[in-house]
């Protein structure tokens, strides 16, 4: 009997890593071997391994793309597998592994520091509070979470955060900036006396207070996946905030880490759209919402001049003729703020503003916020100025050079074509037939439970928001009924097949209900991650049938959030009871697929 180690990291996405990996287990219990498994994906990983499991392993596997790179392990003694190999036959793979690295298996060299630190790390942050290992020296950590909605990423983020510098017996205090604004507030005296500041967040955290304080960036997901990992590496990796940093920032806001090897903390452009729509989402809301209540108080017509004066005709003007006005402004101005910090605000607005006029709409917006913040960066940077004239760089010298060209750039070249881009999107979604809208509802379904709160969920719910000032509501209906429906029908198959979930599981659904019915679609990730392989496809499948019946219907929804809650304001659906219908056909679908993609626990 050998002992393996093996890492499945399919590029062909998660699941595919997940199938590999039971192949892998399945062989390995056939041949009567031992394996250690590790799945790595867009997920996280899955499955963790101890330098003893290095030292003793007789062969090391690796089941990944050839392009990817394991720095972790030692390169001499692995063994790269393709994937559709170990689909194909996992058996062969394993005594391939063990003819050709088993008869030389040397000892293992020494596991890197690095690699020792983070395993220890992991360990930690597994162990129970009271029983973890001290800490080599204890530190005073002051933290921020912040995501793109301000709901769930936030405060699980908070809490992974919380419990991690407890095992490590670190002391921590998280700010949660979430959608009701800031909670638990670090003061002052909290920041004087930290020793380290880490910021886990999907959208711009303005760290001025930080300055001089150690500081370390990262994303909520980082935070969340391994907590005590995430505080040891901040401890190592962390640079110093507005000193040392601002004499080689190439920009606003720009951290400079002082370990010039440490990997830096995602600032692409999906960070700062999502950073934009984060801004964005209470002008959506509270134009929606008051546009609905115009409605129900003076008709379809509400907004006829011959209403003029009346309630409901103000609170259309209010919602529909000024609150939504400042969305797409909004949108393009935290943009640029994400990208080149304060100096970005007003050219980005500008250009948003600027959009709505031209007709170019949401996508305009998000041009003209790309396009300031950009310029805004790239003036900042080449833009010298003495010492004692610096300080008219942010509020005089790039605001108006940034601006301008943003105005120049929308007027004379980007705002017809991005507007006849806009009108043409518009014009398609409101004249599809019934099997096209069918569809985009089924597709947007899927997006919303394939990564539960991801990159491919928000690019779904970015999409579907952003048309409501457009006039396009049905998508947004068929995002966020299709987002509803993964923990509540998770929570409807705890109920329905008890057999096939343990008792943690069944009593942590009643919580998942809750966030299902409040559209918190991240209410089903703890089920996820103990069998995605089961629990994905399932809650696709439930999603899709919501989405698709949402749109073969035409419910259209006039507020991006608030779930279950938002069916009894008057109008804001179009369609009660069908929607409701939809949402729990999608619902009953995803808890049958789990009754027939889960197996019975095996009790004792």
């Amino acid at each position: 009997m050998a002992h393996l180690l093996a890492i499945a990291a399919s590029p062909a996405g998660p699941a595919h890593s997940f199938m590999i990996g039971e192949a892998l287990q399945a062989a390995a219990t056939t041949l009567g071997h031992t394996l250690v498994l590790q799945v790595r994906s867009s997920l996280g990983e899955t499955g963790q391994y101890a330098d003893d499991d290095l030292r003793r392993a007789a062969a090391l596997i690796v089941v990944a793309d050839d392009g990817e790179e394991f720095p972790d392990l030692p390169a001499g003694r692995v063994l790269r597998l393709q994937p559709q190999a170990v689909l194909d036959d996992a058996e062969s793979a394993l005594r391939q592994a063990l003819a050709t690295l088993g008869h030389a298996a040397d000892p293992a060299p020494a596991v890197t520091q690095d690699r020792a630190h983070r395993v220890q790390a992991k360990t930690a942050t597994n162990a129970q509070p009271g029983t973890a290992p001290a800490a080599a020296r204890p530190l005073r950590i002051v933290a921020i979470t912040a995501c793109p909605t301000g709901v769930a990423h936030t405060f699980m983020a908070a809490e992974a955060l919380e419990q991690g510098a407890q095992a490590l017996g670190h002391a921590i205090k998280v700010e949660t900036q979430g959608s009701v604004g800031a909670q638990n507030t670090l003061d002052a005296g909290d920041i004087a006396q930290a020793d380290l500041v880490v910021i886990a967040a999907d959208t711009q955290v303005d760290k001025a207070r930080f300055e001089g304080k150690r500081l370390y960036s990262t994303s909520t997901k980082a935070a969340i996946r391994d907590a005590g990992a995430l505080i040891q590496t901040a401890d190592a990796q962390a640079s110093v905030w507005g000193l040392a940093a601002a004499a080689t920032s190439s920009a606003p806001g720009e951290a400079v880490r002082a370990d010039a090897g440490s990997k830096a903390p995602r600032t692409g452009p999906y960070k700062h759209l999502m950073t934009g729509v984060s801004f964005m989402l209470p002008f959506v809301v509270a134009g929606g919402l008051l546009i609905a209540l115009a409605f129900a108080l003076g008709g379809i017509y509400v907004y006829d001049d011959a209403n003029a004066g009346t309630l409901g005709w103000t609170l259309f003007q209010v919602g529909a003729k000024h609150a939504f006005t400042l969305m797409v402004p909004a949108l393009a101005g935290y943009i640029a703020f994400s990208i080149a910090d304060r100096p970005g605000i007003a050219p980005g607005m500008v250009g948003g503003l600027l959009a709505n006029t031209l007709g170019a709409g949401f996508l305009g917006g998000i041009v003209a916020g790309f396009v300031a913040g950009y310029a805004v960066h790239l003036l900042n940077r080449h833009i010298r100025l003495p010492r004692t004239l610096e300080g008219l760089k942010p509020v005089l010298i790039l605001p108006l050079l940034g601006t301008a060209i943003v105005g120049l750039l929308m007027f004379f070249v980007l705002g017809k074509p991005v507007a006849f881009a806009m009108a043409g999107l518009t014009d398609w979604l409101k004249g599809m037939q019934t099997s096209s809208a069918v569809l985009l509802g089924i597709t947007l379904g899927a997006m919303m439970a394939f990564d539960l709160g991801g990159p491919v969920n928000k690019a779904a719910y970015v999409f579907s928001t952003t048309l409501i000032a457009s006039g396009v509501a049905t998508p947004m209906a068929a995002a966020m009924g299709a987002g509803m429906v993964p923990p509540l029908g998770i929570a409807l198959a705890c109920w329905i097949f008890r057999s096939r979930f343990s008792n943690e599981e069944r009593e942590a659904s009643k919580a998942a209900a809750v966030l299902g019915l409040a559209f918190i679609t991240e209410g089903a990730i703890p089920f996820v991650a103990r069998d995605p392989l089961r629990v994905i496809p399932a809650c696709m499948i439930g999603a899709a049938v919501t989405g698709g019946l949402c749109m073969m219907a035409g419910i259209a929804l006039q507020a991006p959030h608030g779930g279950i809650f938002v069916l009894a304001i008057p109008n804001a659906v179009n369609h009660v009871v069908l929607y409701a219908g939809a949402i729990l056909a999608g619902t009953v679908v995803t808890a049958l697929a789990l009754g027939a993609f889960k197996k019975r626990l095996v009790s004792g």
